[in-house]
């Protein structure tokens, strides 16, 4: 990735901009553990510079692995290559329908003549051991149900009405929403790849300014906390969680500088006492009372089930944790139960 480091520095902004999004595109292809080639580098590095179109740059890719042809299932390399030039081009764009069938273009732009099936819904089910999850799988979709999914849930977000939500909210709104996507998993392979492009895309609606740099240094994370984000185990005490998806979120959209590490998110992390991860001033080293605090601090006002809701705890857990926290001192309920609300005591 330091490759493009020297276009940052110089400050052209052309040349600055088209670096960012050469590092988001070949950053984006660690989710699935591939590295493009040198070759591919090179040739970016002439259309940062401008000698050459990215029409220029595809066509050069095309022509190499066609002379070159490397593409097995040990070697990926030409994937990930034509892969991160089709990023390059989507995302230099100002284009953007937010709808399926845009969804499902971006997967059929990304991968055409790769994946038999770009731009395909899948028509069979799948699992995926996850590293995360100790081997486990998420539930993904049913194959009978995808496409009345898909919509269904683009339907509901194009109701949802923004007004009146604080920009904290309309990030968590919009991680759920992602999370649920990325969970249907319509594709047979390449949907972390092709939710990111269509989240970036996304997000320029909003009038936020995306930091690429999450995405070109960070996709593992970003994968890895949406896994956990649809994946619970009760008999093992494990519950689906926002918190790390949102820690992404609020790195990508609102320049916090949340520490992000893949072995935290992992099903049996334990945290040592004196991690550099927890938070300076932070006496909650539990991950189910950090995020009701967290919750906590936006709406003082949430009841149990609202908080249940929020953090994809159950209602029982939540109430559990929040009698933990008030003996521990760090909440006061102020109030009824009714019309009261909860005091973050500092």
């Amino acid at each position: 990735m330091d490759n493009f480091e020297e276009y940052l520095r110089q400050g052209e902004p052309n040349k600055a901009e088209k670096a960012r999004v050469w590092k988001t595109a070949i950053g984006l292809q660690q989710v699935d553990g591939l590295k493009p080639s040198d070759y591919l580098i090179a040739t970016a590095k002439q259309n940062i510079d401008g000698d050459i179109t990215i029409d220029e740059v595809k066509q050069r890719i095309d022509t190499y692995y066609i002379q070159h042809p490397t593409q097995t299932n040990e070697d990926r390399t030409e994937e990930a290559d034509k892969v991160s030039a089709r990023m390059t081009e989507i995302l230099s764009e100002q284009t953007f329908t937010f709808s399926p069938a845009e969804y499902i273009a971006i997967h059929r732009r990304l991968f055409k003549g790769i994946y038999k099936f770009a731009g395909k819904i899948r028509n069979y089910n799948i699992t995926k051991q996850e590293w995360v999850l100790n081997g486990e799988t998420v539930l993904y979709g049913s194959a009978e149900s995808l496409k009345a999914t898909l919509e269904y849930d683009f339907e509901q977000e194009k109701k949802f009405s923004f007004k009146g939500l604080s920009q904290q909210e309309v990030i968590e709104h919009i991680a759920h929403f992602i999370s649920y996507l990325w969970q249907i998993h319509i594709f047979g392979e390449g949907n972390t790849r092709t939710t990111a492009i269509f989240l970036i895309k996304y997000m320029r609606t909003f009038g936020f300014n995306v930091n690429n740099n999450l995405f070109a240094e960070h996709s593992w994370y970003f994968r890895n906390a949406l896994v956990r984000a649809n994946y619970k185990n009760h008999t093992k005490n494990i519950h689906a969680s926002n918190e790390f998806l949102l820690r992404f979120f609020e790195n990508l959209l609102l320049g916090e500088n949340h520490i992000l590490q893949n072995r935290e998110m992992h099903v049996q992390f334990v945290k040592p006492v004196n991690d550099p991860v927890k938070t300076k001033n932070d006496p909650v080293n539990d991950l189910v009372k950090r995020s009701i605090m967290q919750h906590l601090k936006l709406n003082p006002r949430a009841n149990y089930s609202k908080l249940a809701d929020k953090t994809a705890y159950s209602t029982a857990t939540i109430k559990r944790h929040i009698q933990e926290l008030k003996k521990m001192g760090i909440i006061e309920r102020i109030g009824s139960d009714k019309t009261g609300y909860w005091k973050i005591i500092e």
